[in-house]
């Protein structure tokens, strides 16, 4: 595509370019998704059942498309250039209303405006404006600007269906169709969105800057592995407001090493090794689908993990640590064990995907990984809360360690070529600096 209309316009929207990373706006704009998790996460915590936890499955999911636009944005014009501040506090701001409004997404809380419409029109304001990016950059090229009128008819659609989710069931008479119908909409929703994805291809991913598109992803996975220790401190029973026992101990140190363990599986290689792999793809449509399906489409279930995990902390192992609850806690129910054991598996399952989509590599430490721990959750369950957690963490342990000794080849040789790209970088940014600054 090009900027179109000349030099006339060239301050405007300024094109990405190949060596691209991220901007400090592009980071401030992360901030709001930080606030959007910890958001998704009290959408089940104060109610915990099933279809709260797949209420928050789909406001994530949204929630992740949004987010996806600002990459895709940031990606393709230079995020912090031209009118691009302006277009992005401007969507910044109707994101933060997406947010502040997800409490009242599917059920209209008394006073104030109705909240499951202010979700969908908040959430059609910033797909609307992220399109519009996408619009003006296409306008001079009559093939692009086609594909482009295509993915303008797609939040169309999906906010139609999110207006009959959140207006329809109040009118239908009590009983189980008025849910069923609002989770049937907002999964067609989510479907609309993502099967469009799958359908129009290069026309969403045209990705210019290999490295900033894998460090948006990087640094979003840092945010939700952030929630999870957000989680762990400032839950509605916040543990720095306890007394400093041992479970309380306990359960800090358990809750930051499942953390750690998780940032070590995506960290360690699997993040060098899949960003390599897209520097290395040329060719725009291989690129395309390389960066759709292991970032966009397999890190969602990487961020569902993480944010399924954070929601098991938020008040469990407080509530373990508190004196009036017994020695180690609860037994922690069926619940929440397929969020907390749940949530790591999913986790795992989307790095081992990514590995083996990218990296041609099949990660058996991690996969067994995941079928120990879910045979181990049906008896963990029954087990205290503290109790429960310590063993996922050594299951975690387990198959990332024994993951990380079996790939000491490949290990070293990735990391090894992510370092000679960061001295070359550094180089030739002290050489730059010393001539012109």
């Amino acid at each position: 595509m090009g900027n179109g209309g000349g030099s006339r316009w060239a301050n405007v929207v300024r094109l990405g370019a190949p060596g691209s990373r991220t901007t400090r706006l592009e980071l401030f704009y992360d901030l709001i998704f930080t606030f959007a998790f910890l958001t998704v996460t009290g959408l089940t915590a104060s109610r915990p059942s099933w279809v709260n936890l797949f209420r928050a499955l789909l406001v994530l999911a949204l929630l992740w498309w949004a987010w996806t636009g600002f990459a895709a944005i940031g990606n393709l014009v230079r995020a912090d250039q031209g009118v691009l501040p302006v277009v992005g506090f401007v969507t910044g701001a109707a994101t933060f209303l997406l947010v502040l409004s997800i409490p009242g997404a599917f059920v209209d809380q008394p006073g104030g405006l109705n909240g499951p419409l202010v979700f969908v029109v908040c959430y059609f304001l910033v797909r609307a404006s992220q399109l519009a990016v996408f619009g003006w950059v296409a306008r001079s090229d009559p093939a692009a600007f086609r594909r482009w009128l295509l993915l303008a008819a797609l939040p169309v659609v999906a906010t139609v269906l999110l207006v009959v989710a959140g207006q329809v069931p109040p009118r239908l008479p009590d009983g189980a169709l008025p849910a069923a119908v609002q989770l049937g909409c907002w999964t067609a929703a989510v479907l609309v969105e993502y099967g469009a994805g799958i359908a129009l291809g290069g026309s969403y991913w045209a990705v210019i800057s290999a490295g900033h598109w894998a460090e948006r992803h990087a640094l979003m996975i840092l945010v939700a592995l952030g929630e999870s220790i957000i989680a762990l401190g400032l839950g509605p029973k916040a543990i720095s407001a306890l007394p400093l026992t041992g479970p309380v101990m306990t359960a800090a140190v358990l809750g930051i090493a499942i953390a750690s363990l998780l940032w070590w599986a995506y960290f360690d290689t699997l993040a060098f090794g899949i960003e390599q792999r897209l520097h290395g793809t040329r060719e725009p449509g291989a690129r395309a689908r390389l960066a759709r399906n292991a970032y966009t489409y397999l890190h969602l279930p990487m961020v569902a993990g993480i944010i399924f995990f954070a929601l098991g902390l938020k008040d469990l192992l407080a509530e373990a640590a508190l004196p009036s609850t017994p020695s180690w806690g609860e037994a922690l129910g069926a619940f929440w064990v397929t969020v907390l054991y749940g949530g790591v598996s999913v986790y795992l399952l989307g790095v081992a995907g990514c590995a083996l989509l990218v990296l041609r590599t099949v990660r058996w430490p991690l996969l067994v990984g995941v079928a120990v721990i879910a045979l181990v959750a049906l008896g963990a369950a029954g087990l205290p809360e503290l109790v429960a957690v310590a063993l996922l963490a050594v299951l975690c342990g387990a198959a990332v360690v024994a993951e990380t000794l079996r790939e000491d080849g490949r290990r070293r040789q990735i990391r090894e070529l992510a370092l000679a790209e960061q001295l070359a970088a550094e180089a030739e940014q002290s050489r730059w600096r010393r001539q012109h600054l």
